[in-house]
Formats: C-alpha cells, sequence, structure tokens
C-alpha cells in the first residue's frame, strides 16, 4: 500500500496556477487516497474519467483503489461488490488503452483479492486466470518492471502454497529493482510505483538466505 501512495512522488511539479483542471483533480484525488479517504478517491478519480474519455489513468486508479482496499475484508457480500465496481472501472480503462499491460496487472491483482478471500473457492479457476495474464503481459512488456514483480510475487506466493522455496524466485526480484532503476518516469500520473515493494522482497530474500 506504502509503495503504491508514493506514486505522489512522480507526479510533476506544478504551480497551482499552471495546473490543468486535469491535474488539480488528479492532484486532489491521490492526496485523498493517501489520507485514506478512498471512496471520495475513487468518486473523483470517477468524475475525472467521466471528463478524461480518452484518458485511461482515471478509471484505471478507481480500480487499483478498490482492489487494493478489499484485502483483508470479511464480509463476501462487501467484496464482491467492490471487486465488481473495479472490474468496471478497469474494463474503462482497458477499452481506451487496450492490451495495457499495467491494466492487464490490474486485473490479476483483482483476481488475487478474490484469491486471498478464499482460495479454495476461486483459486481454481483464477489462478490460470493469472497464469495467462502474466504470460501476456511479459510478451508485450518484457522490460516493465511491475509485470516482472508481479509475476514473480504471484509464483512466490504459489510456490508458498505448495510448501515450496521461494528461493529461485529471489532472482527475478533483483531482475525487477534493475528494471525499475532503468526506467524513465516521463508521463505524468503513471504508475510508475513499485520499487520499495521490490527492495523489501529483496530483503526477505536475503535473511531467508543467509546463514544463521
Amino acid at each position: 500500500m506504502k509503495s503504491i501512495l508514493l506514486i505522489a512522488t512522480f507526479i510533476f511539479t506544478l504551480s497551482i496556477s499552471a495546473q490543468t483542471p486535469y491535474e488539480k483533480g488528479m492532484n486532489k484525488a491521490f492526496a485523498l487516497w493517501e489520507q485514506q479517504k478512498n471512496t471520495e478517491a475513487v468518486q473523483l478519480f470517477e468524475r475525472i474519467a467521466s471528463a478524461e474519455t480518452d484518458n485511461w489513468l482515471p478509471s484505471y486508479y478507481a480500480g487499483l483503489i478498490e482492489i487494493v482496499s478489499s484485502f483483508g475484508l470479511k464480509d463476501e457480500a462487501l467484496l464482491t461488490s467492490k471487486l465488481t465496481r473495479a472490474k468496471g472501472f478497469l474494463d474503462n480503462a482497458s477499452a481506451i488503452s487496450k492490451d495495457n499491460p499495467e491494466i492487464m496487472i490490474s486485473y490479476a491483482l483483482l483476481n488475487t483479492a478474490y484469491i486471498a478471500f478464499d482460495g479454495a473457492k476461486y483459486g481454481m479457476t483464477l489462478s490460470g486466470e493469472n497464469i495467462a495474464i502474466y504470460q501476456k503481459a511479459q510478451a508485450i512488456a518484457p522490460k516493465n518492471p511491475r509485470v516482472l514483480l508481479g509475476k514473480t510475487e504471484w509464483d512466490m506466493g504459489t510456490a508458498k502454497f505448495f510448501g515450496k522455496s521461494t528461493a529461485p524466485y529471489c532472482e527475478d526480484i533483483e531482475r525487477a529493482i534493475a528494471l525499475f532503476k532503468e526506467e524513465e518516469q516521463t508521463i505524468p500520473y503513471y504508475p510508475y510505483s513499485g520499487i520499495e515493494r521490490a527492495n523489501e522482497i529483496s530483503d526477505n530474500c536475503k535473511k531467508e538466505t543467509s546463514p544463521n
């Protein structure tokens, strides 16, 4: 969550007087999200999306907030409601930006939220979907660090579920970190975040493989 909220660090710094209505709205929506006012943030991103009909980012972020805030829920009806809304937002974003790897891996995260809630109920069908999503996203954007990070976290989770070592995937985490460092951050509001999460996993890898 912290890594996602740090997206604000990648937003272009503009003076208030120079900001467009879109920039003002996006900055306010991110501020609401950072303050954990998720409902208000989603509503604002949704309003921005209705005005910026050719921009996938507002709908993407509205969906992402719904997905992230669904983890840990105990009420299946509420979970389903949030994730159904999230899928609608992602579908809107995908209609604007087809085969976008950032949107694709958010669909995988949505599936993971269902699986985390009830693996016995959702794991069998949605696990296969996630494998296919990550494979397609990697084929489209092999140097996208968020795609590699997402796939590696998924692989690690699968390994843990079956009682296998996650050590073989630590090298992929290091590759993701290298890709994050190489990535040029030139598009305002683009979801460049993720390196903090990759570093956290890397530290865990080192602890697990270091001698006692």
